[in-house]
């Protein structure tokens, strides 16, 4: 199995630990678990959001890079068959999969630019096949940030696409602000800036969907809040051949899960905890901006779990390389809106590879006739033109707002943890 060992220290930002935490971990190296898909000069880099696994990208892999097919898995296949296989000429699991490409009414053009695609999607520490630390201080974004920059350092890829969903996308901001050189572009899928912003609009359905998702103890229990969270009623309700999407969807994601197992706690309490105390500095998002990182800001209109408004704010600070499409689908619009989200990725890649200016970009619309989704034109912020004077009194304002958002994100997490403690008790 392809697993890139990842050893840095914890505390990244606490010089005087460092020598003693890097002796820790050097005992215990975190095992990130990846795959790759397709080949090609084009580097895409899927980042997945919180107790996703790195196939939950597999609309996107088939789109970008014609194939969900693993290379490992065609390399299987060369030696089962004892025969070569080149990119025109798949045979066995990749021709089906080549056929199934061509068959869907969503299907792309795998090839951007004539060069082909190679896509690397991976298991965020804490989940699937990957390094469970049982320490929620091991869980960050930027420690996960890292994990995705040591990946990088072991495929030997110089620059990438990188595209990440939900915390996925908190992950890939930061990573863009560590090595903006190394960033072709960004995506960034149902974000947020992190803290209490990651909590959803408190309201009955919502209470109830987190209740019931921190009890869940099966595949199926699981399964049944996904969907919630995941896709608008609507879309669960419409009927997809005789039997309601969600009945389909439902017996798929009993199966995914119960194939890649329920996520630990120690793996889901240190998800929560990174995003709950994930935050991005006007100084990182200066560094993505002065880089001139083409940005594509993708949000669900329904999504109740990252609010529409923090994406819109978000889009809003990445002027002038962002640009924010919003479309009519829950959380997981990955799965919801495949089309259009794959669209722009598509044309996303196309732009930053033919180097497209940021100003042309954030102002190109990508469906002139409203269909699909909307693209909206980003502008600076007022906040941004605040008078010198004022500069003190904003500075106290940025002070008590992280004041208040340090508080949210511990009494939460508090909060959770006590919950979910109290929850195994009851079933011991």
């Amino acid at each position: 199995m392809p697993f890139c060992d990842v050893v840095h220290p914890t505390g990244i930002y606490e010089e005087r630990k460092f020598q003693k935490l890097e002796s820790e971990n050097a005992k215990k190296p975190v095992k990130i678990y990846y795959q790759l898909y397709g080949h090609g000069d084009i580097k895409v880099l899927l980042i997945i959001g919180l107790a996703g696994t790195h196939d939950a990208w597999a609309p996107q892999i088939l789109s970008l890079a014609g194939t969900i097919t693993t290379n490992e898995e065609e390399e299987r296949l060369k030696e089962a068959h004892n025969c070569f296989i080149d990119s025109q000429t798949p045979v066995g699991g990749v021709q089906e999969r080549r056929k199934e490409l061509s068959n869907r009414e969503d299907s792309d053009k795998v090839d951007v630019l004539g060069t082909g695609i190679q896509i690397c999607s991976f298991d965020n520490r804490g989940v699937g096949k990957s390094t469970v630390p049982e320490k929620k201080s091991k869980y960050t974004t930027s420690i996960m940030a890292k994990d995705a920059l040591a990946i990088m350092d072991h495929l030997g890829w110089e620059k990438v696409h990188v595209f990440g969903h939900s915390m996925g996308a908190m992950i890939s901001c930061k990573l863009a602000a560590m090595v903006p050189e190394r960033i072709a572009s960004l995506a960034l899928i149902s974000v947020t800036g992190g803290g209490y912003q990651c909590l959803p609009k408190a309201d009955k359905t919502l209470i109830s969907i987190v209740f019931r998702f921190i009890k869940a103890r099966t595949p199926e229990e699981r399964a049944c809040v996904d969907l919630d969270t995941h896709y608008t009623k609507d879309y669960l309700d419409a009927d997809a051949g005789g039997i309601s999407r969600r009945d389909l969807l439902y017996k798929e994601y009993v199966k995914n899960i119960a194939a890649s197992g329920m996520q630990s706690k120690y793996g889901f309490n240190g998800h929560i905890y990174a995003c709950l105390t994930h935050r991005v500095t006007s100084e990182e998002l200066q560094r993505i901006i002065s880089c001139g990182i083409l940005v594509s800001v993708i949000h669900g209109c329904g999504d109740i779990i990252a609010q529409m408004r923090y994406g819109r704010a978000f889009a809003q600070k990445l002027y002038p390389v962002a640009r924010m499409l919003e479309l009519p689908g829950g959380h997981l619009v990955t799965h919801q809106n495949t089309t259009e989200l794959n669209q722009e990725l598509h044309e996303l890649i196309k732009a930053a590879q033919s180097h497209v200016h940021p100003i042309q970009w954030s102002n190109d619309f990508l469906f002139p006739d409203g269909s699909g989704g909307t693209v909206l034109r980003i502008r600076r912020s007022s906040m941004g033109h605040r008078k010198a004077e004022d500069g003190e009194r904003y500075s106290c304002f940025v002070f008590l707002a992280n004041l208040c958002r340090w508080l949210i994100a511990k009494c939460g997490f508090a909060f959770l943890e006590r919950f979910s403690h109290c929850l195994q008790k009851e079933e011991e």
